[in-house]
């Protein structure tokens, strides 16, 4: 029996690391194609609503960019713990980060191109998900000391 059991736990772990590779090349692609959009929103900000935008609503769309080029380079960071760490459980940081990157920056590209600033209500809600997703990388790692 203990032989059996052996195998299964090996068997479980192998399944485990093939999830955690697989997770880590999805945040990979998605890092990276969000570093992508984020210098390209930042290049379309410079070339074309610089002259468009009020100066305040330009501000909003810039903090909107850096927090994007931030968390995708988050993302790319939960890729590469995931393959140090794959016990640690560290996709929810993950996916926190990428649910961030679509309410925050997102309701500040959509506040900067509408002048809706009602939009600024919902953008909290995506600055939670970073920090939860900072803190959930910190202490499932701390786990593994």
């Amino acid at each position: 029996m203990g032989k059996v059991e052996g195998a299964l736990r090996e068997k479980e772990s192998a399944g485990q690391a093939t999830r955690e590779i697989m997770i880590s090349k999805y945040f990979f692609i998605v890092g990276s194609l969000s570093a992508f959009l984020a210098v390209a929103l930042g290049a379309f900000a410079a070339h074309v609503l610089k002259d468009k935008l009020p100066g305040d609503l330009f501000a909003v769309w810039e903090v909107g960019v850096r927090y994007h080029m931030y968390h995708a380079l988050a993302l790319l960071a939960v890729a590469w713990a995931l393959m140090q760490w794959p016990e640690a459980n560290l996709a929810p940081a993950g996916w926190l980060f990428v649910a961030g990157t679509i309410i925050f920056p997102g309701s500040l590209y959509a506040m900067a191109l509408s002048g809706s600033r009602w939009l600024g209500a919902i953008t909290p809600a995506g600055g939670l998900c970073f920090l939860g997703g900072w803190i959930w990388l910190a202490w499932r790692i701390w786990k593994t000391l």
